[in-house]
């Protein structure tokens, strides 16, 4: 999916309140300008030190592999269906490569998706992502926001969580403002203007099949 990222220099707006604040506000998603350099200085001055880096696989592998990706972006929902098991059991589990995802938000949609994943912690987080990839198309269905945020919920409960640790996270506005900014400054850093992007030991890629990516780790693990 090559959307642009339209959560610009206003992206706090997106973020305070979480969902709870949108469902009860009845606001629409504020109009935004495209990530610029000046959004770097904005994301320093959030406080994103609360948030968890997810990762899959030794912390010693000797291939790092990041993972841009958007849970409302169909492209990366394919990925984690048809691709990410076949690396996960080849280079992943055994020991090959360190796997980072990390959050990219077109959408309050997204936000929310990426808040309702984070809600059990890094423990639950990957199970919670596969979830909602899975069930992608049913959860965005029709777009009315009050029906998404309860998709949402019922797939977090499906996972274990718990009603009131469910309102706690969506209702976090700090932390939804937090992730905006993490957002902001890991896509300034490596780029990212397109869903899903993979960084492998610092060079970026697009999204790709996985005979393609065998071929790029085999080679840097040959190398």
């Amino acid at each position: 999916m090559d959307r642009r990222i339209f959560l610009g220099a206003g992206a706090g707006l997106l973020a305070v309140g979480g969902a709870s604040m949108w469902l009860n506000s009845g606001s629409s998603m504020p109009s935004l300008p495209p990530l610029g350099a000046a959004n770097a200085q904005e994301a320093s001055d959030v406080d994103m030190s609360g948030i968890i880096e997810m990762v899959l696989g030794a912390e010693d592998a000797p291939i790092e592999m990041i993972e841009y990706a958007s849970f409302t972006c169909p492209h990366c929902a394919d990925f984690h269906l048809n691709v990410m098991g076949k690396i996960k059991a080849d280079y992943i589990d055994t020991g090959k490569v360190r796997f980072i995802y990390r959050d990219v938000y077109f959408d309050r949609f997204g936000l929310w998706a990426s808040m309702v994943a984070r809600c059990g912690g890094a423990d639950k987080f990957f199970g919670v992502s596969d979830l909602i990839y899975k069930q992608q198309k049913e959860w965005l269905a029709g777009g009315d926001p009050a029906t998404i945020v309860s998709n949402l919920r019922k797939i977090g409960k499906v996972a274990g969580l718990t009603d009131e640790g469910l309102d706690a996270c969506l209702s976090d506005g700090d932390n939804a403002k937090a992730l905006v900014a993490w957002y902001q400054k890991n896509a300034e850093m490596h780029d990212i203007n397109s869903t899903p992007s993979f960084v492998i030991d610092g060079e970026k890629y697009s999204n790709m099949s996985y005979e393609s990516f065998k071929e790029i780790l085999d080679a840097k693990l040959d190398g």
